[in-house]
């Protein structure tokens, strides 16, 4: 086997266990965080970073063209709808009257939630 590959199959590794290491601090943060807001920041932001040192790594290993196309395909949507789908539920959340008001810094969606028309 060539130094070369021996480096960049090494690399891969690395990056899916940094991304995997990430992914599981997520996890542990949507567990151990007290409320719906802070859950949905931990259920989104690490994750995301994980998921795509772990697409890297796999992208590393197996250096094929079709395999790299379907790898961005897979990193290009769950970007698009990850934070989506958390903000979606941190509104509804919001609405429904499960965050504590008191805690929040800056509450610009009472302003708006409130007005008249």
């Amino acid at each position: 086997m060539n130094v070369w590959l021996q480096i960049v199959d090494t690399a891969g590794a690395v990056l899916i266990f940094i991304g995997a290491a990430i992914c599981l601090l997520g996890v542990i943060g949507m567990l151990r965080l007290p409320d719906v807001l802070s859950r949905s920041h931990a259920a989104t932001k690490p994750q995301i970073l994980g998921m795509l040192l772990v697409l890297a790594g796999v992208a590393l290993r197996l250096r094929t063209g079709m395999d790299l196309a379907t790898l961005a395909l897979i990193g290009f949507f769950q970007m698009l709808t990850s934070p989506v789908a958390s903000h979606l539920v941190a509104r509804s959340a919001y609405r429904t009257g499960q965050v504590d008001h008191d805690e929040l810094l800056f509450d610009e969606l009472d302003e708006q939630l409130t007005e008249e028309k």
